[in-house]
């Protein structure tokens, strides 16, 4: 992506972020891409993620997480560093480099072992960094809860992943696929957890885990204000 895009990109962000200050308005769309994606997941996602999890081992299974997310780190420490974090954001590199090599491209985490911390960092939480809104909040046709900022910062992502290099696409769709699944997987039995209106819960929970992500977990709380009742 060049310079001339970026600013685009920038610019229509925030001139959207004006143009919709409610945070949902597109509530009745989103609502039917949610029940959409809901009855995909319960006819298609979950019974073949249940089915991958009965049939693999607990070793390999580990060993695909460990993979997929080793995959994540070179986008993770990009992020980091675009962040301006160039201390955490070379501790993902490193950690991407060892597990690619040492670790057997990724089924072993060898990186975890020796000390180098797991981030979770994308171009969406980079683009709130450096000022971007959110935007209108969005649900995307069998991917989920999203903003408009989260959405469009899916594309460089998709170019910091080393998938794309891998010019064989049976290749590159089946471990694409396997990532889908194994996360899936992993996230099984999450669907209890849900209070009151469904869609209200994901989409309130999404945006509160985001910004939780984007502030690095620190939020500030509002106990101090009790004080003054004392």
């Amino acid at each position: 992506m060049n310079v001339n895009k970026l600013v685009y990109l920038l610019s229509f962000l925030f001139l959207t972020s004006y143009v919709f200050a409610e945070i949902d308005p597109l509530k009745d769309l989103n609502q039917k891409t949610h029940n959409l994606n809901q009855t995909l997941d319960l006819q298609v996602a979950s019974p073949i993620a249940r089915f991958y999890q009965r049939i693999t081992p607990d070793f390999i299974e580990m060993g695909v997480t460990n993979f997929t997310q080793n995959v994540e780190d070179l986008s993770i420490g990009v992020n980091n560093i675009l962040q301006g974090k160039i201390k955490s954001g070379f501790s993902d590199l490193g950690r991407f480099t060892i597990n690619s090599t040492i670790g057997i491209a990724g089924f072993l985490d060898i990186a975890s072992d020796i000390g180098l911390e797991k981030h979770d960092e994308d171009f969406g939480q980079t683009l709130a960094v450096w000022g971007v809104p959110d935007g209108p909040y969005l649900v995307l046709p069998g991917l989920g809860p999203s903003t408009m900022r989260d959405t469009l910062a899916m594309i460089p992502d998709a170019f910091l992943t080393p998938l794309w290099l891998i010019d064989h696409d049976r290749t590159s769709y089946s471990l694409t696929a396997i990532d889908l699944i194994d996360t899936r997987a992993r996230y099984l039995g999450l669907e209890s957890v849900v209070i009151g209106d469904e869609y209200l819960f994901y989409r309130d929970a999404y945006l509160q885990s985001r910004q939780f992500e984007i502030e690095d977990g620190e939020i500030e709380d509002d106990f101090d204000d009790f004080d003054d009742f004392n």
